[in-house]
């Protein structure tokens, strides 16, 4: 069993593709392979902002030879059939094989060398990668023949063993007019090792290339990054604040990486926290620094490309020049839009569309400031402790007109992202209540699965309003989701819903218009919470059930319920009953006459289950009218094992199919049992 290493050299590779480059380098190879019925034992990748490498273990020397077998007409056909199968397969008549009276073809092709399905392989894979952009470079890039690449590409090793995979004359002749080197050679680090080193094999390539400054493996380069960056802020007295995405981002623009620390002037604090943060993350991907007591540091972590002669210190103070140039810009931004009230900035909103056909986003906040004062005066969203609610409705209307405001700041406008979060810091700076500032910063809240809840009434009031005017007014319109399309994250508002009313146990009736919308939601996130989707739809099946915080006490109950023995017998009693229903049709008869035992038990069972969990629904104890339901298992139980109830007796078939269809609307009180699996 032999190794086999390539390893495809180019200009820059942007880091956020490198990780799925890696993955679909990894199948291209892997679907090659499978073609002529070869598989590595193992196969690791790597990638560098250079290089993307492919180590692929324990790969035979050839293929295995095979025999391809074709069925073919049966033996005495008319010529015809037989000439066309001839044709066909490229055999003569005395080369078939007659078996049960048909012809076969059978064809013996002998195993290949595993170099040359590998010198296949290399240029079907270049011309076959998915990147999500690339181009074509050069003299040769005039033809529309030539190669793509998401940057140029510079250089290909392969090797099988310690052998260079001669790749086929044709293929060879295109690498070369696109300044494609091919062999053993590659490149070292660009500052550290520019020059050519010549790779052994596969076995060698990872030492090799360490030697010369490049750590391949992207896993360790973020180790190094995340070590390094936690090593350098301790020795100040300070601590990293976590960031994976951005680890994963500078482990992708460098191959010998080195963290720094760095300093910028503390002046800048006066700028919010997460202006700071953002602009050292998005334009400069440095790693933000807080002290001992969380408060943001005026420090940096960079990570070089190189190990500096002077320890970094260069690096740091260059570094730190650009991040205040970046920073001045952004203090800037802020000092301006301090000088304008919200109130004002909100008056620039009528010149902003929301949607052509729902008007301009003043529009909306009209709607969303009316909705929320609603919210609180209908008693959807109580007032807390020491609140009037006429005092949290004012807040509330209060916040929501000023909520989008910010969109039209200089800040805003330079960071989207920081939309909410600035309206915060400025309504503060004006003096608003505490709460209105809050519920400015938080109302887009929840934005995603992970993301907080708000629990304030205030921010509760204006994040509802607001999500469900989104979604109210877009399926007033007809834009609604479709399949994977979603471009006004209707999807997300109604989790964002589901979340604000569950959490926060407040009752709303979902419009009728939206309620299979919520239902579909609601199943998606109680999936992932580990409640059954069917037990949603049992309770959904009943109508009228339109208060998420109702109905997902109930969903609790029944899957505690459906678990329980006396659940899966009572579940089984009820299949059998409503099937029976199903099959016949009876009308009321009045019977006269003694009953058998077991159908005088069901009677008593249901004339003391039925009352108690009709009570216990109303108080929505929905515990309680299970355990009503569960009285009646065993009276069930043994009404089917004695009793017939297709009577040869009129009135006694017909007695005993209406107490069935008793037990079942006893059951239908509480969910329909039909729509649950078991």
């Amino acid at each position: 069993m032999t190794d086999f290493l390539l390893e495809l050299l180019s200009e820059e590779i942007p880091a956020r593709m490198q990780l799925k480059a890696r993955a679909d380098l990894e199948k291209l190879f892997t679907d090659e392979l499978a073609k002529v019925g070869l598989k590595a034992r193992s196969i690791e990748t790597h990638a560098t902002p250079r290089r993307l490498a492919l180590i692929a273990r324990g790969l035979p020397a050839e293929t295995a030879a095979v025999s391809e077998e074709t069925k073919g007409p049966r033996a005495g056909a008319p010529p015809q059939a037989l000439e066309g199968f001839l044709r066909k397969t490229g055999l003569s008549a005395d080369q078939l094989v007659e078996r049960d009276g048909v012809l076969y073809a059978v064809i013996d092709k002998p195993g290949r060398a595993t170099t040359a399905v590998l010198a296949e392989a290399i240029p079907a894979i270049v011309r076959a990668f998915p990147w999500p952009k690339s181009m074509r470079w050069g003299t040769a890039s005039a033809s529309t023949a030539s190669l793509r690449w998401v940057r140029p590409l510079k250089g290909i090793v392969a090797l099988f063993g310690d052998d260079p995979v001669p790749i086929a004359l044709t293929d060879s002749l295109l690498l070369s007019g696109a300044g494609v080197s091919q062999g053993s050679e590659t490149l070292g680090h660009r500052f550290h090792h520019p020059g050519g080193i010549t790779i052994g094999s596969a076995d060698d390539y990872v030492a090799k290339l360490r030697m010369c400054h490049v750590i391949v493996s992207h896993e360790e380069r973020q180790i190094l990054i995340r070590e390094g960056a936690a090593k350098a802020a301790a020795a100040a007295g300070l601590s990293v604040v976590s960031d994976d995405g951005l680890v994963i981002e500078n482990a992708g623009l460098t191959e010998w990486p080195v963290p720094i620390l760095g300093h910028f002037d503390p002046a800048f604090l006066s700028v919010p926290r997460e202006v700071i943060q953002l602009t050292m993350r998005t334009n400069q991907k440095y790693f933000a620094l807080v002290d001992g007591e969380g408060k943001l540091a005026p420090n940096f972590i960079c990570t070089a490309n190189i190990t500096a002669g002077d320890g970094g210190v260069a690096i740091a103070a260059g570094n730190a020049k650009v991040l205040a140039a970046r920073l001045s810009d952004a203090k800037f931004f802020w000092e301006q839009d301090l000088k304008v009230p919200l109130a004002e900035q909100a008056k620039k909103l009528d010149q902003i569309v929301f949607h052509e056909r729902l008007g301009t986003v003043a529009d909306k906040v009209e709607r969303v400031a009316k909705l929320a004062r609603w919210l609180v005066e209908s008693n959807v969203i109580p007032a807390s402790p020491g609140m009037s609610t006429e005092e949290l409705a004012n807040h509330a209307e209060q916040a929501a007109r000023l909520c989008k405001a910010d969109l039209v700041t200089g800040m805003v406008g330079e960071f989207p992202e920081l939309q909410g979060v600035m309206g915060g810091y400025y309504a503060r700076a004006e003096s608003l209540p505490a709460a209105v500032a809050d519920a400015i910063r938080d109302h887009y809240k929840p934005v995603g699965q992970g993301d907080d809840v708000p629990h304030e009434p205030v921010t509760v009031a204006v994040s509802l309003a607001d999500k469900l005017d989104s979604l109210q007014r877009f399926f007033a319109i007809g834009e609604t989701p479709t399949g994977s399309k979603d471009p006004f994250a209707l999807r997300r508002s109604a989790l964002g819903i589901i979340r604000l009313l569950t959490e926060n146990g407040l009752r709303f009736t979902i419009p009728a218009e939206l309620l299979e919308f919520f239902a579909d939601r609601l199943k998606v996130q109680q999936r992932e919470a580990g409640i059954r989707h069917d037990l949603i739809d049992a309770v959904f099946a009943l109508g009228g059930e339109d208060d998420l915080v109702r109905l997902l006490a109930r969903v609790k109950a029944l899957q505690a319920f459906v678990t329980t023995d006396d659940g899966t017998n009572l579940l089984a009693g009820y299949k059998r009953a409503a099937n029976i229903l199903k099959k016949e049709e009876w009308a009321p008869i009045a019977f006269q006459g003694d009953r058998p035992v077991e159908e005088t038990a069901l009677i008593t069972a249901l004339d003391a289950a039925e009352p108690r969990a009709a009570q216990a629904i109303a108080a929505e104890d929905f515990e309680a009218a299970m355990t009503a339901l569960a009285s009646l298992r065993a009276p069930i139980d043994a009404f089917f094992n004695n009793v017939t109830v297709n009577d040869p007796d009129p009135a006694k078939r017909a007695e005993r199919l209406a107490l069935l269809a008793r037990v079942r609307d006893a059951v239908h009180n509480v969910a329909d049992f039909s729509k649950i699996e078991g």
